[in-house]
């Protein structure tokens, strides 16, 4: 039977980049030792009270329709959260309510490019945005991300990609997976160019809330002169450690909301009412583990860091923020995918090769730090003997 354009342009994405993934899971399943580090559940359960805000509002009945917006009463904890952060007048009728960061990032490429556009984004990148992207028709144009530079992108390596069919620079701050932060030197520089280039920025904040300390937060919303090209995706799945409530939103000008609401209805008309209360007092109370989630994953990551460099040939990039670290594996004379089969099946971690986010860490890792405390410190151990034994065997 025939099939669609869509289908053929999204065909072949991701499998490959899972593989590593799905051997763990398979090795895990015939009772093996594994200790899995490749995806970033949140290493505590939802909050009760955003639980108890669910379970109340679906026993007031709040299970009927919604509208394409989201509900008001969302959409205004939003609005209040946005201007107070932003230090600009943020309205209600900016916000467009989905389920999940992911819907909304699908829904405003679907708003800003399509067939014959190209899409600027940082390589690596997050395993979805090459299907995101691809689905509105639009081609993926990679922009590397420097270790040198902390893997943040560079407005100088973006301008030499623009081309007058740049519609958009898909921005992830904090990133995924190398949990850089872009100063407000970088978002500065970038927003000059969209300016100069009439370019729409895109703005995925989801770990905006799992900063390290020593860093800070900048936003393109903030800034009053890219009011009207800017366009920020997020939810509460990372900052309220619910990945499961599906609950996200979009914020941008009213006029680009307007514009996008009937895609929205077409969609998926609205969010559902009781996770909307949920996620309403989730925003208006803010979130009792963000902070202890931060702390927890900062400090696993200077002990990974420690341990590799004074135990052994790899190095460590030290994340700013979320809930990975990369890991440079070059001096095992293996690429990261070979590296990564080979720690599974010889040191019993599972972690992520590179290539699943890009062809610019190659030579990387990308390693989860939501296990338990206990059970990271074990991992560690096992990366470092495997380490050892790799270069013992070299000699």
């Amino acid at each position: 039977m025939r099939q669609t354009a869509i289908t053929k342009r999204l065909a072949g994405l991701g499998g490959a980049k899972w593989e590593v993934y799905s051997k763990a899971k398979d090795l895990v399943a015939q009772g093996q030792d594994i200790i899995e580090m490749t995806i970033g559940e949140p290493d505590v359960s939802a909050p009760a009270e955003l639980v108890e805000a669910a379970v109340d509002s679906l026993q007031r009945g709040r299970t009927t329709y919604s509208n394409g917006r989201g509900e008001a009463g969302l959409r205004n904890a939003l609005a209040e959260r946005y201007s107070q952060s932003t230090g600009r007048a943020i309205t209600a009728d900016q916000v467009l309510c989905f389920p999940g960061t992911q819907t909304a990032l699908y829904a405003v490429l679907m708003g800003v490019a399509e067939a014959g556009n190209e899409v600027l984004v940082g390589d690596p990148m997050y395993a979805t945005y090459e299907g995101v992207i691809r689905a509105s028709g639009a081609d993926v144009v990679p922009v590397p991300l420097r270790p040198e530079n902390g893997f943040r992108i560079s407005a100088e390596d973006i301008a030499t990609r623009i081309t007058p069919k740049t519609s958009a620079i898909l921005l992830t701050t904090p990133h995924n997976p190398t949990g850089a932060v872009l100063t407000d030197v970088d978002v500065e520089a970038i927003g000059k160019l969209a300016i100069e280039h009439d370019l729409w920025i895109i703005s995925d904040e989801v770990y905006d809330q799992l900063i390290f300390d020593g860093s800070a937060f900048s936003s393109p919303l903030a800034r009053a002169e890219l009011a009207e090209r800017v366009v920020v995706v997020s939810s509460i799945s990372k900052s309220h450690a619910a990945p499961g409530f599906r609950s996200g939103w979009c914020v941008g000008s009213e006029a680009f909301t307007e514009a996008l609401l009937p895609l929205s209805e077409t969609m998926l008309f609205g969010n559902q009412p009781f996770i909307a209360d949920a996620t309403e007092r989730a925003i208006r109370e803010g979130s009792s583990v963000a902070a202890g989630m931060a702390q927890r994953y900062s400090a696993r990551v200077d002990r990974l860091q420690a341990l590799l460099s004074k135990e052994t040939q790899l190095r460590v990039l030290r994340p700013q923020a979320g809930m990975f670290a990369m890991i440079e594996v070059s001096a095992t004379g293996m690429n990261g995918n070979d590296y990564a089969l080979h720690l599974l099946e010889h040191g019993k971690v599972a972690v992520m090769p590179g290539t699943s986010f890009g062809m610019t860490v190659d030579n990387w890792v990308r390693v989860a730090l939501t296990v338990d405390d206990e059970t990271f410190a074990t991992a560690c151990d096992r990366i470092v003997a495997h380490a050892n034994q790799l270069q013992l065997e070299a000699t």
